[in-house]
Parts: structure tokens; C-alpha cells; sequence
């Protein structure tokens, strides 16, 4: 791949699709405390470690966290980490997965929980949609269990319990995370006491299972545009914005926010990095690039060109990123989001040095009209 001054080189890995998917973390303790689709893998997390040898001492940034996947592999490897998280939830989760626990009290808490008799709770101020999404003896035991944990006084053991009873929720719920919207599907599902006391002693078995090493680790709920990290303080960069397209990520979870998170409206988090698109051009960005895009696209690529400002910024002088993309269908047209963030990065600063293409597919409009090829890839950059 070249232009303008840039060559880089391109290889096909197609075997690696499956390590850019959350789908190997299913089996993992830990990294399955919540399964996130939108994620990737604790395999190629550790693939990037091996590739730009990353050591003890070093410091890696993840400016869309998500669950925390690459925080849990930093903890692994005892290798300091630092992620950035939009979404109060999943700041939540991951903040969640990199505590240290102490077994012994969280066998405690347990027993305290569940020996309690059920209590019938008032669902009057469950909205209508929550209802919706449960059989009405789970969702009552649910918020029974709820309102037991936030009487737990030590934060980091109820936040522990208050994954469990979210990762337990989604395996009773009627909703369905169907791209971009939920779906409410009715079937037969187990009753909800058993399967939360099965999901509390995994959990915990979870922490026997994986060794973890000392290394200092913090999320950060913020924005990945504007980090508030002090230039060239990190060593590595892995990580893997919203992909551009047209879903809302708060949306497909909106259920976890509303019965775990508050019960507060939370704004969109669309695939472009800020909550309102805005398509003025920052003036220091090539607007070549951009021109005769849809709006989404322009809002997505000017919301990326200064998260790869930021980048830039923080990144030591010789440090290294790893990034996981994925092109934009639209109906007239694939829009090659790998290439235009490699162009993009080469004005920031950075030096382009490869792109890995790990997934593809064919690209439809009505279904049967193909309009070309959308790729997934990751792509590396050095300062």
C-alpha cells in the first residue's frame, strides 16, 4: 500500500480474525465476567505484547478500553496499563476484572447474600422496557438482589457482586443484541436464584484459577479525544476504536444501565468518538482525505483524527501502536477506514509501518447488490 509519501507494508493474516473477536475470551477466567461482542481478544493482546516486546517496566494505554481486556492482560504479565473508557459501564467492568480480591471475604459476602429470605420487591419503578426483558419472578429476584449488594459497605466486594448479578442477568434476560438494537425474543429460561448462586462461586473460583502479577493499573472514565495523561508517558498503544458504523453502543445495553448503572438516561455513544457528530474540519487536518464523505463518515474521521493528536502526544518518541479497524458500508459504497486512518496518522506525526488485513466480507445494499469489500485489520504505528 503507498500514496503520497506513504508505504506500508501489507500483509494478509486471515487467520487472526478469530483473535480480533471477543469470542476466545469465552472460556477465560476473568476476561468472561461479561461478554461484550464489540471486544477483542486476550490472545491478541498478547500477541502485541510479544510483538513490539513489551516489558515489566513498561506502560501501556488503551484509549478504548471497553471491558478491560487489555488491562487483564497487563495484569498478567505485570505490565503497567492505563485505559480510557467513555462508558461509565464499562469503565465499571474493567475497574471490576484488575481489583485484588480477598477470596475469604468475598466467600463471606456471598453466604451473607444468600442467606437471606426472598423479600417480594416493588417493581413500580422499573420502566416498562426492563419488564419487558424478564420473566417477572427473575426480574424480582434480580432487584431483590440488587438493592442486598448496595448494602455492602465495602466498594470494591459490591461492585464484585454487582457484576455477578449483571453477568447473571444476561443469561435469564428475553433481550436479544440483535447489531445495533435489542430485541425482546421470548423463551424458556432457568429461574434466576441457582444460576446467580452459579455465576458468584465461578466468579470466585475465576481468581484461583489466574495468576496475576504486581503491576499499577488505572481506568479512566473519559474521552479519548482530550486524555488527560502527560505527553510521551506511555510505551505502547493497543487498542481498538467504535468501528464506523451506525451503532449506538449505549443502546444494546441499555438494560445493564438501567437496572445496574443508576437507572440514569445515559446520551449515545455512536461509532464516530464524540456523543453529537460535528463536521466542521479542524483546521490543521488534510481535507483531501475527508472529502465527499457522508457526514457520519466525516464526523468519524475528524473525531479519530485528533484521537490520533492525542495519541501522538502521549506516546513516547519511538513507541509503537497496534489498532483494530474495520471499513464502513454505506449504501453506495465501503469506505476503507484502515487506509484513510494510516494516511491520516502519516499528517499527525506517525510512521506507518504495516497493515494486517485479518477479516473480510462481502458488503450488500438491499442484500443482493454487492458494493465491495469491507475489511477488518490492524494497523501499526510507530513514533
Amino acid at each position: 500500500m503507498s500514496g503520497r509519501g506513504l508505504k506500508v507494508k501489507y500483509v494478509e493474516k486471515f487467520d487472526l480474525g478469530p483473535l480480533v473477536t471477543f469470542v476466545p475470551n469465552r472460556d477465560l477466567p476473568v476476561y468472561n465476567w461479561f461478554y461484550f461482542k464489540e471486544g477483542y481478544s486476550r490472545d491478541f493482546v498478547m500477541l502485541m505484547f510479544d510483538k513490539f516486546k513489551v516489558k515489566r517496566d513498561d506502560w501501556v494505554l488503551d484509549p478504548f478500553l471497553g471491558v478491560g481486556t487489555t488491562l487483564v492482560a497487563c495484569k498478567e504479565c505485570g505490565i503497567n496499563g492505563i485505559g480510557i473508557e467513555v462508558s461509565p459501564l464499562f469503565a465499571f467492568i474493567s475497574q471490576v476484572k484488575i481489583e485484588d480480591y480477598d477470596v475469604e471475604e468475598l466467600k463471606e459476602t456471598s453466604r451473607w447474600l444468600f442467606s437471606h429470605k426472598f423479600v417480594k420487591p416493588d417493581l413500580s419503578h422499573v420502566d416498562h422496557f426492563v419488564k419487558r426483558a424478564f420473566e417477572r419472578h427473575n426480574l424480582e429476584d434480580i432487584i431483590f438482589f440488587r438493592d442486598k449488594i448496595l448494602e455492602v459497605k465495602d466498594r470494591k466486594i459490591r461492585n464484585f457482586f454487582m457484576l455477578a448479578l449483571m453477568n447473571a442477568a444476561s443469561k435469564v434476560t428475553y433481550a436479544y443484541k440483535d447489531g445495533g438494537v435489542l430485541r425482546i425474543i421470548k423463551k424458556d429460561v432457568p429461574p434466576f436464584r441457582p444460576l446467580f448462586k452459579r455465576v458468584v462461586k465461578k466468579m470466585i473460583n475465576d481468581l484461583k484459577k489466574i495468576e496475576f502479577q504486581q503491576c499499577e493499573l488505572e481506568v479512566i472514565v473519559g474521552d479519548a479525544r482530550r486524555m488527560e495523561l502527560d505527553d510521551e508517558s506511555v510505551d505502547y498503544i493497543i487498542t481498538s476504536p467504535p468501528y464506523l458504523n451506525k451503532i449506538e453502543y449505549t443502546r444494546v445495553y441499555e438494560i445493564e444501565y438501567r437496572l445496574f448503572m443508576g437507572g440514569a438516561d445515559v446520551n449515545p455513544i455512536r461509532s464516530y468518538i464524540s456523543l453529537i457528530p460535528r463536521v466542521k474540519v479542524p483546521e490543521d487536518m488534510p481535507t483531501d482525505i475527508i472529502i465527499d464523505m457522508p457526514p457520519l463518515a466525516k464526523a468519524y474521521f475528524i473525531d479519530m483524527w485528533r484521537v490520533l493528536k492525542e495519541m501522538y502526544r502521549v506516546l513516547r518518541e519511538g513507541g509503537r501502536v497496534a489498532m483494530v479497524v474495520a471499513g464502513g458500508v454505506f449504501p453506495d459504497r465501503v469506505i476503507e477506514s484502515d487506509t484513510i486512518l494510516m494516511r491520516l496518522a502519516y499528517y499527525v506525526g506517525f510512521k506507518p509501518k504495516e497493515l494486517w488485513a485479518v477479516n473480510k466480507r462481502v458488503a450488500t445494499r438491499n442484500r443482493t447488490i454487492k458494493i465491495g469489500e469491507a475489511r477488518e485489520s490492524i494497523i501499526f504505528l510507530k513514533k
